[in-house]
C-alpha cells in the first residue's frame, strides 16, 4: 500500500532546468545591455577624442593620450567658420518650433479628446494619416508653396512648415482622453471660458507629456537636416548640420570638422539633461495608467 503522507523529495531550485534558464538569462541581458552600450558610445567618444586632439596626434592610440589634449580645434573652428552663426540659426529653428508645436499639438489634443463637433474623428484620423506620407514626398510641393510666399531664404520658410506635426497631436490626443471628464464638467458648471479650462486645467495636468514632446522635437529640428538644406540657401541661413556638411567638402582638417560636431551635440545633451525628470516621470504616470 502506498503511503499518502509521504512527500516526493523536493529538487534544489538551481538544479532546475528552469532556474538555469533563468540565471543565463539574468546574465545574458546585462551583457547584451553592455554591449549595446558600448558599440552606441564608441563613435561619440572617438568623434570628441580626436576634436581634442592636435593634428599630429589625432591617430590611435596617441588620440588617447591627455596629455596631447588641445582646445585649438575649437577656437580654429570658431574663427574660421561661420559656425556661430549657424548655432544662432539652429537655436531658432529648434527652440521657436518647440514652443510652437507643444502649443499647437495641445489645444488640437484637448479639442480632439475632449470636445464633441461634426466630424471630429473624421478629421482626426485623416489628420492622422499623414504619418503614412514621407517627407520626402512633401517636399516639392511645401517648396514652391514656401517659393510663391517668398519665404525662401528665411525664417519664416524654415519655420512654418514644420509647425504642423501629426505625431505630437496624436500623443497629446492620448494623454488627455486619460483625464477624467468630472474635471472639465466641473470647469464648464462654474462658467469658466475655454481659454481659461485650457490654460488651468489642461497645460498643468499634461507638463511631464509636455517635456516628454519637447525634448523630442527640439532633437528633430537640431539634427534636421533635408529640409534646412533646401530652404537655407545662403551661408547666413544655414544651420549646424548644413554648415558642417559644407566643412567635409573645403579640405577642412578633420580635428576641426571634429571639434564642430562636438560643438552641435553639447545643446542637445543639455536640453535631455534640464528635461530627462519630466521624461522619466511620463513614462512611470503611462506605466501606472496602463
Amino acid at each position: 500500500m502506498v503511503n499518502v503522507l509521504e512527500r516526493p523529495p523536493v529538487r534544489e531550485l538551481s538544479e532546475t532546468p528552469s532556474a538555469g534558464r533563468r540565471g543565463a538569462a539574468r546574465l545574458t541581458l546585462p551583457t547584451l545591455l553592455t554591449l549595446t552600450a558600448i558599440v552606441t558610445i564608441v563613435p561619440f567618444a572617438a568623434m570628441v577624442l580626436v576634436a581634442f586632439a592636435p593634428p599630429s596626434g589625432r591617430t590611435f592610440p596617441d588620440a588617447l593620450n591627455p596629455a596631447n589634449f588641445t582646445l585649438d580645434n575649437f577656437a580654429k573652428v570658431l574663427s574660421s567658420s561661420d559656425i556661430p552663426r549657424w548655432t544662432v540659426n539652429s537655436l531658432l529653428y529648434s527652440l521657436i518650433s518647440v514652443v510652437f508645436v507643444l502649443l499647437f499639438a495641445a489645444m488640437a489634443g484637448y479639442a480632439f479628446a475632449k470636445k464633441k463637433f461634426p466630424g471630429r474623428e473624421i478629421m482626426f484620423w485623416a489628420f492622422l494619416a499623414t504619418l503614412m506620407v514621407p517627407f520626402q514626398a512633401t517636399l516639392i510641393p511645401s517648396y514652391i508653396l514656401v517659393a510663391r510666399l517668398d519665404w525662401v531664404d528665411s525664417y519664416w520658410g524654415l519655420i512654418v512648415p514644420t509647425l504642423a506635426n501629426s505625431q505630437a497631436v496624436f500623443l497629446m490626443r492620448q494623454f488627455i482622453l486619460q483625464l477624467p471628464d468630472e474635471l472639465f464638467e466641473a470647469a464648464e458648471i462654474d462658467g469658466a471660458p475655454e481659454w481659461r479650462i485650457f490654460t488651468t486645467i489642461v497645460l498643468p495636468l499634461v507638463r511631464p507629456v509636455l517635456a516628454t514632446l519637447g525634448i523630442f522635437v527640439f532633437l528633430w529640428h537640431w539634427n534636421d537636416f533635408l529640409w534646412p538644406l533646401v530652404i537655407g540657401q545662403s551661408g547666413e541661413m544655414q544651420t549646424l548640420t548644413v554648415g558642417l556638411a559644407t566643412l567635409q567638402t573645403q579640405a577642412v582638417p578633420i580635428n576641426h570638422v571634429m571639434a564642430g560636431a562636438t560643438i552641435t551635440v553639447v545643446p542637445s545633451l543639455l536640453v535631455f539633461g534640464l528635461l530627462q525628470r519630466y521624461l522619466t516621470d511620463s513614462i512611470a504616470m503611462s506605466g501606472l495608467k496602463a
